[in-house]
């Protein structure tokens, strides 16, 4: 243990912005959307290759936020989190955010000009990605990452009826790379810290004298998982199944789909001070002796991740239309080729 606090020091301190799991933790969320997945859904991919696939791209985000350029880096860290307690500050409701990112972002503006006395000042020249200001997008990013995988899955439906054996690979590439991607997301949301302004120690009063160490944050992510050897294998019989999470939008009405994506995130934040305790029980620190309790809380972080994911997949699958444009004009396509043929 002597030499892994200095390292998770020294990974706080680098690290371009806070992460949510090590790339071990999101890979097993990832495996476990896909056992928990209905024996309908498309067989394709649990295909080794494919799972593989979706497996290696639940670290995709974070490889993102590790190069130098000012726009990947500001997006790439918004879109990790949601500060709920900001939300609190500006006036706005968890069930009441819109789910157009722009319009969101536009109203928090707002109530942070009118309320200015509600946000703590902090120095732009530590803001290097322009983030500061913000409450996070976590919400959006996932929001916006089922609608792109419900897009794949309709354009799939009308090339399987209509299209090339080539054409029919692609597109389902593009849905196995949604889905891999998609899963750093909803693995974010389901780390308690990534809910939180006390996503790296606690901040502002403490009266129950919480950690407020700044390697908390890297310890959760994955010096713990390490730690108790926590692993796939080990969960995989626990997988919990995948859900139908609401139909397709109504006009005029609120997403469906966002307001689910806004419950489990509030439902983990509610986990935000359980994890505290336990640090400060000495139950999931990193001088933790008796790991029984700390393991049972982020293994089961870890299953509501997958279950979380499993069911945005199924969602987007079921909910998806067969693209009626492409199907047209493969169609057309189909009857030029007959017209022309010898």
């Amino acid at each position: 243990m002597k030499c892994v606090l200095p390292l998770l020091a020294a990974l706080t301190l680098t690290a371009p912005g806070l992460h949510a799991w090590d790339y071990a933790g999101h890979r097993i969320v990832n495996q476990l959307a896909l056992a928990g997945l209905p024996a309908e859904f498309p067989a394709f991919v649990h295909a080794p290759e494919a799972a593989e696939r979706i497996a290696f791209l639940s670290g995709e985000p974070d490889r993102w936020r590790s190069v130098p350029d000012l726009p990947l880096r500001q997006s790439g860290n918004l879109d990790h989190y949601l500060d709920l307690e900001q939300l609190a500050a500006a006036g706005m409701k968890p069930d009441a955010l819109s789910p157009l990112r722009l319009e969101f972002a536009a109203q928090f503006a707002a109530a942070r000009l009118a309320h200015p006395e509600q946000f703590p000042s902090f120095d732009p020249a530590k803001d290097t990605d322009h983030t500061r200001e913000w409450p996070g997008f976590l919400p959006w990013a996932i929001a916006e990452s089922y609608a792109r995988l419900k897009s794949a899955f309709a354009y799939l439906k009308a090339f399987e009826e209509n299209g090339t054996p080539a054409e029919v690979a692609n597109a389902r590439a593009d849905v196995i790379y949604y889905m891999g991607v998609m899963g750093h997301y909803v693995g974010d949301g389901a780390q308690p810290l990534h809910t939180t302004i006390h996503n790296n120690g606690w901040e502002g009063d403490n009266p129950h004298g919480y950690t407020t160490w700044k390697g908390f944050h890297a310890w959760i992510d994955g010096g713990f998982i390490a730690r108790a050897g926590i692993n796939y294998p080990a969960l995989a019989n626990r997988a919990r199944p995948a859900r139908w999470l609401a139909g397709p939008p109504v006009p005029d009405q609120r997403d469906p789909l966002f307001d689910s994506v806004m419950k489990y995130l509030v439902a983990q934040h509610a986990r935000v001070e359980p994890l505290y305790q336990l640090d400060l029980a000495h139950k999931i620190g990193a001088n933790t002796t008796d790991l029984t309790e700390g393991r049972a809380f982020i293994e089961e972080q870890l299953l509501r991740g997958g279950e979380m994911l499993a069911s945005v997949w199924v969602t987007a699958w079921r909910n998806a239309p067969v693209d009626v444009y492409l199907r047209a004009q493969l169609l057309k396509r189909k009857a030029d080729a007959a017209a022309v043929a010898p």
